[in-house]
């Protein structure tokens, strides 16, 4: 159902929503004794009412039949009107009020007969209610117990006052008969309502746990309600009620007697005990993550201090104190009646008052600046690492409570926080605390929680994360769960009914390495959250990526698809980046499926994936056969071309992918002519290996391409009418060769020596390339500069040739060809005819202008 999707706001979903769509022979069998057409007419009210807590034939419950059958009445006949069949309806409502009007309890039966009709229908074909419908239902339960003790009080104080009345004056009764039935039965009235006040005190209970536990899952995403104020009211309307019936209980004490009274005392005093203390809660819970000397905010709620706590001049104060798991498991079993002895971690500004805002109503604390300075590790368990090690805040106070002005000692926990002093611990932390979220019980010992779930679980968790993280209602699919069952449980000859009967433990969710991989399920999960929800929310939500696939199964959907036919999926051998797989042709012209190296959220933050799936002219039809303008045509950002605000002429990041026949070697058809200059053979001994000033720079180290991905580029565009060079490699000039005598790159074109390659990328110039500007993490005497005679776009140089290079003697006679071939393979430099390496980060990625490429060892900004 709608409502089930977890980690976004839906809207409720009555039964009635339910029923009217199902088809009427499913229904026939429903109460005959109630036409279909009128509750068609009540729809949603009919259940809104509580028809299944109307137990018995006391008094109490005929009150109630008899309102509600009154109300139900009034409520068909303003129906009718609008319905414009107010004929056939008011015949119908006049049967019904003939048959029911001295028996309101049969009605009762009735209807509730016809829900139940309703809910077995809707269970049989979902199997499952409306979560709103429950909620709704208990509500109900609720009001109903309230309402029936509020009638025990007043029947209490109607026989008092009749017994009273008996006595005479004097207190001694008239008729003996009369007055001797009274003390049998006002005991036994007393005993029930206090009976009924414990039940009702227990829903309340389980309802403030249930709110804690949503608050818990609320950490992992799920939908939750935080407005405290209808638990608040139940609160106090039961303590008014509870106040109520002691009151009466001590003004009957001469019936009841002094055995009995005693004890009921002692309950009433736990009632109101037990209510105080449950209902000291943590409203805003501290980081379940949390970092040393980081400022964190947190905040407790005292539901009954507005009824309960005396105006004292100064207000309690509430402190928070760090305490490990062995401390919190020590004070659940005392019943929070103790203080931890010391505190696991020194946490400043946790001291705050509890104050009652008149205005709202409510009576909180709230900690704004809380800094945990630090944090005492205790002894761990087995192979635990300090990223499983949970502890938690205590937050606790005393309070004076009216009208008996006893002190009561409030203590409430928080939510298990895990305690990091690095941010590489985050991570892992994570899964800690997502583990702990999703599979704890309600009543536990702190913080115990299974070791093993079974896996239908596991995907509800992942899916609420990942719908919760990304902010999309667009939740994984069953195929999704099958791939990465197939990733956790390393099993890829399973089918998806055998992976929905297995546990999934601990160790293989986040302890464990994925085989052949350098990381865990959850680390590699965590990645593609990340990497979806920085960079791919709309395409995903667009359903424009199928994501968790492996790579062979996207081999064989593809395999016989049309070239050009292309999908998308996240990477399984990297965290964090997404791949194109698409269908090419091979050399002997088979179709084949290529997968492009992984993007990162770098990558897509330098060029958005739809704009590089436009670049690639090779993808055509995404899978199965949408055309790509058509599917990511809204993706597209808009071209700037021409010239900028300031008159400079617009660039543009182009990317492309090298097939294999732009790997090959050129042929001897294909070389480059030899230089038109002469080139001088300098002797063996002059040659020297390049200085270490020609190497990019550290952040622009060469890392290696991954096996089996083709190798992309990322190319700086000029429009060609704006570009007078010609767009082939640069040829390297005989005056920037190397003499031994002389600084590197001397030469008398140049005003200032300095390390220069055309081939290298020039960080201070490209960085100004991107929409951030210049890289922070290159400082400016780190960048080489560039002579003020340089040509403006590297690698170009218009050098004079007129006078030959300084390193070479006046007599000495030009080099013969083989002399000429024999340098040039000897040289370090890169040959102008040959590509250079890559030398980036992204190994598949080099800048250039136009079609010539230059490497760039890395982007700038990223070491």
């Amino acid at each position: 159902m709608q409502e089930r999707e977890r980690g976004v706001t839906v809207p409720k979903m009555s039964l009635w929503n339910i029923v009217s769509h199902m088809p009427q022979e499913e229904l026939s069998s429903l109460s005959p004794e109630f036409p279909r057409s009128l509750r068609c007419l009540l729809a949603d009210w009919l259940e809104n009412q509580p028809w299944e807590f109307i137990s018995g034939s006391d008094a109490f419950c005929t009150s109630v039949a008899s309102r509600l059958f009154s109300a139900m009445l009034e409520k068909l006949r303003g129906a009718a009107g609008a319905e414009g069949q107010q004929c056939q309806v008011l015949q119908q409502v006049n049967g019904l009020e003939n048959t029911y009007r001295r028996d309101p309890l049969r009605l009762v039966a009735v209807l509730r007969a016809v829900l139940e009709g309703e809910k077995a229908a809707v269970l049989k074909r979902d199997h499952h209610l409306p979560l709103s419908f429950h909620r709704r239902q208990e509500e109900l339960k609720f009001g109903v117990g309230l309402q029936r003790l509020q009638h025990r009080v007043r029947e209490i104080r109607e026989i008092r006052e009749i017994q009273a009345l008996r006595d005479g004056p004097a207190g001694e009764g008239t008729g003996r008969d009369g007055a001797g039935a009274a003390p049998q039965e006002l005991p036994t009235l007393i005993l029930e309502a206090v009976k009924e006040l414990e039940a009702v005190k227990q829903q309340v209970l389980k309802r403030i746990q249930i709110w804690k536990r949503q608050q818990q899952l609320a950490g992992n995403g799920a939908v939750f309600e935080e407005n405290l104020a209808p638990l608040q009211k139940r609160c106090e309307d039961l303590v008014e009620v509870h106040f109520q019936l002691q009151q009466q209980a001590m003004a009957a004490s001469a019936e009841l007697g002094p055995e009995l009274l005693p004890r009921l005392l002692e309950r009433f005093s736990e009632v109101l005990s037990s209510l105080v203390k449950s209902s000291f809660l943590v409203e805003k819970q501290p980081p379940q993550v949390l970092k040393t000397q980081t400022k964190f905010q947190a905040s407790v709620r005292f539901l009954l201090g507005p009824r309960l706590m005396k105006a004292a001049p100064k207000p309690p104060m509430v402190r928070a104190d760090m305490v490990t798991e062995k401390q919190a498991r020590e004070l659940s079993l005392s019943t929070y009646s103790n203080t931890p002895s010391e505190s696991t971690g020194e946490i400043m500004h946790n001291v705050v008052a509890l104050e009652t805002n008149p205005t709202s109503g409510t009576c909180c604390a709230n900690f704004k600046n809380v800094l945990l300075k630090k944090i005492k590790r205790c002894e761990r368990k087995g192979s635990e690492s300090v990223t499983e090690e949970k502890c938690a805040v205590l937050f606790s106070t005393s309070v004076a409570l009216t009208p008996s002005n006893a002190s009561v000692h409030l203590q409430v926990l928080s939510l298990p926080i895990v305690v990091i002093v690095h941010g590489n611990q985050d991570n892992n932390a994570k899964a800690t605390v997502l583990w702990d979220n999703a599979f704890s019980e309600i009543e536990r010992v702190p913080f115990v929680v299974a070791e093993r779930v079974p896996w239908e679980k596991m995907c509800d968790t992942l899916n609420l994360k990942f719908m919760a993280e990304v902010q999309t209602t667009k939740g994984l699919l069953k195929e999704h769960y099958f791939f990465l069952a197939q990733k956790i449980f390393n099993d890829h000859s399973a089918s998806l009914e055998d992976f929905q009967s297995r546990n999934v433990s601990w160790a293989q969710f986040n302890k464990e390495i994925l085989p052949g991989r350098g990381f865990t399920f959850w680390q590699w999960f965590d990645g593609v959250l990340d990497l979806t929800k920085r960079c791919l929310k709309s395409y995903w939500s667009d359903r424009l990526i199928i994501g968790f696939i492996s790579k062979q199964y996207v081999c064989k959907l593809l395999s016989t698809e049309p070239d050009g036919t292309f999908l998308l999926r996240f990477s399984d051998s990297e965290i964090g980046g997404v791949t194109i797989a698409y269908v090419t042709r091979g050399k002997d012209g088979s179709s084949q499926v290529e997968n492009i190296q992984p993007f990162s959220a770098k990558d897509l933050s330098i060029r958005s994936l739809g704009d590089r799936i436009r670049d690639l002219g090779q993808l055509r039809n995404l899978y199965p056969n949408t055309p790509k303008d058509q599917a990511f045509g809204s993706h597209y950002n808009k071209e700037q071309t021409g010239k900028d605000g300031r008159g400079y002429v617009s660039t543009a990041i182009k990317m492309t992918v090298e097939s294999e026949r732009d790997q090959e070697p050129p042929s001897s058809m294909g070389a480059p002519p030899a230089p038109m200059f002469p080139v001088p053979v300098p002797q063996p001994e002059s040659l020297q290996p390049l200085p270490g000033s020609l190497c990019p720079p550290a952040p622009f180290c060469p890392q290696p391409v991954p096996p089996g991905y083709p190798e992309s580029n990322m190319n700086v565009m000029v429009p060609d009418s704006l570009t007078p060079f010609p767009r082939t490699p640069p040829i390297l000039p005989p005056s920037l060769s190397m003499d031994p005598a002389l600084p590197l790159c001397q030469d008398p074109a140049f005003g200032n020596p300095g390390a220069f390659m055309p081939n290298q990328y020039l960080p201070g110039e490209a960085s100004q390339l991107l929409p951030g500007g210049p890289s922070s993490e290159l400082q400016d005497e780190e960048m080489p500069e560039l002579p003020p005679e340089l040509p403006p776009f590297p690698g170009v140089v218009d050098v004079p040739l007129q006078s030959p290079p300084r390193w070479m003697s006046p007599g000495m006679d030009p080099p013969s060809s083989s002399d000429l071939e024999q340098l040039l393979h000897n040289v370090t430099l890169f040959p102008p005819f040959a590509p250079p390496p890559q030398h980036s980060e992204y190994p598949d990625s080099s800048w250039g202008l136009g079609e010539a490429r230059w490497d760039d060892g890395a982007r700038p900004g990223h070491a």
